[in-house]
């Protein structure tokens, strides 16, 4: 699609109209519907009014329920330049549209074994080879797999409109259950791993109430590298699934540091380590089994991490 169709279907958007045709593309009698094949038509379009984005489309046709798509929507699944991974100076670059199999084929360092993991949890094998990591992180659940991992790594996320580009923090993109900091005229390209802990050892745990296809009750990422004397040099740990927003431990984190892995250490895990949580009850599970079953995570998925670092060593 031509930069001209582009703005002919912008100005759809921007008039209100319902029904419009482009180079062969018959659009949505109940809104207007752009496929662009480049980013710049894509932001093109967001630019010319309030539109939805579709990616993977395995969180947007849900979220619809019985109803039918009556908002404008820009369908960015065919933008080839937002896919992919790669290093990029001094960060890991994941292009928005990589979908969760493809993360899981890269080839990546140690320390994104538990994003990896997270990976293996989107879902289906379907869903992971349609669902795309922007699409994770904007939907904003407070149990998408791929937000710990990621608020662990100390990720940002990199936003482009028509007119700018920006960048900050996952940490502070996600500001609560199915809200972010993305305008409507952005589109988040990609999402940036600053490098520097490549040979780190991490884990995903995840908790729910069966093995596979589960919405979990409670979820931990952590990174541990260990120095040469067996003591923990680096420490991150991030919760899911209980609070709005997945919570660093950065507490937690620093009580860790200098601590001798071959001592128990997991026990220096205490509940006051997890105040900055705030679950909830629902049919899943209640406030209190959360944050006990998160306190067992986080021991758990930090000695698995040491355990890996033993026997890499």
């Amino acid at each position: 699609m031509a930069d001209s169709a582009v703005q002919m279907a912008a100005i759809s958007i921007q008039k209100g109209h319902r029904t419009c045709a482009i180079r062969g593309h018959t659009l949505s009698t109940t809104g207007v519907y752009i496929r662009p094949r480049t980013l710049r038509e894509a932001l093109a379009a967001l630019s010319a009014g309030e539109a939805r984005i579709l990616s993977g489309g395995t969180d947007f046709y849900p979220s619809l329920g019985e109803r039918v798509v009556e908002d404008a929507v820009v369908d960015v699944s065919g933008v080839a330049e937002l896919r992919g991974v790669g290093v990029d100076g001094e960060f890991f670059r994941i292009g928005g549209l990589t979908r969760w199999s493809e993360i899981i084929r890269a080839p990546l360092p140690r320390c994104f074994d538990t994003l990896k993991s997270a990976a293996r949890e989107v879902g289906s094998v379907q869903i992971q080879n349609r669902g795309t990591v922007a699409g994770n992180l904007c939907n904003a659940s407070p149990a998408a797999d791929g937000v710990p991992p990621l608020v662990a790594l100390d990720a940002e996320v990199e936003l482009a409109s028509a007119s700018s580009m920006r960048r900050m923090k996952l940490e502070n993109f996600i500001v609560g259950n199915r809200k972010t900091e993305r305008r409507a005229d952005e589109i988040l390209t990609a999402v940036l791993v600053p490098r520097g802990l490549d040979d780190a050892m991490s884990a995903f745990l995840k908790l729910g109430a069966r093995r596979y296809l589960v919405i979990s009750i409670a979820m931990v990422a952590a990174i541990v590298a260990v120095d040469g004397d067996g003591r923990i040099s680096v420490a991150r740990i991030a919760v899911g699934s209980c609070a709005a927003v997945a919570r660093r431990l950065r507490t937690l984190e620093g009580a860790l540091i200098g601590a001798d892995v071959r001592e128990g250490f997991d026990q220096l895990v205490k509940s006051e380590h997890l105040s900055l949580l705030s679950p909830i009850n629902d049919v899943r599970a209640t406030a209190e089994y959360r944050m006990d079953a998160a306190r067992t995570l986080v021991q758990r998925a930090l000695k698995a991490c040491v355990s890996s670092s033993q026997m890499a060593a």
